[in-house]
């Protein structure tokens, strides 16, 4: 059913994320649902597991710094967080890239809050001002959550083992940690 404004155009209808939440696969196969629609495959003789897909190369490219990001790292353990549970296949590895280089980027620009601290000096009158770091930092951490968001999306919606424990997203925080260590 489409609204028409009083001008004319068509606007609103169903706005995204409205309704009700979709179940997680696993809950509607416990559960025992007729809606839980899932392919049936015959049992291959031997399994095989998939190959990561490598890493772009500028997950882990050299910073001005000369140190490297830690996307790659993220990538890897992304990956294999999502083959554990037999999603690898539904994420595309541009996906996991983003995410990868969100948080990556969230865990640079943490380390030169940490450097630099939270206070800058302006251009031009030299008074102090909030560092634009702190901004960046809150961006790149909201990208992250937002794209973790859409790749956990996929895992409730296509995993048929539990996806409950420890997730790449949860180790953020202990790799943060860790670069300040060193």
């Amino acid at each position: 059913m489409s609204m028409a404004a009083k001008d004319g155009s068509n606007r609103g209808g169903a706005r995204p994320g409205a309704g009700a939440k979709r179940k997680p696969l696993v809950d509607k196969i416990a559960e025992g649902s007729a809606n839980a629609t899932m392919l049936s495959f015959p049992e291959p003789a031997e399994l095989t597991g998939l190959k990561m897909p490598s890493p772009s190369k500028f997950l882990s490219a050299e910073q001005r710094d000369g140190s490297k990001t830690e996307a790659a790292k993220i990538y890897k353990k992304t990956w294999r967080w999502l083959n554990e549970r037999g999603c690898a296949a539904y994420v595309s590895p541009q996906l996991i890239e983003r995410y990868s280089m969100a948080a990556a980027r969230w865990i640079q620009v943490e380390g030169i809050i940490d450097e630099f601290g939270f206070l800058a000096k302006h251009p031009t009158t030299g008074a102090a001002i909030a560092s634009p770091f702190v901004a960046m930092s809150q961006n790149y951490l909201a990208l992250a959550d937002r794209i973790w968001s859409e790749i956990f999306q996929i895992v409730k919606e296509n995993c048929t083992v539990s996806y409950d424990g420890g997730t790449p997203q949860d180790d953020l925080m202990e790799q943060l940690l860790r670069r300040q260590q060193t």
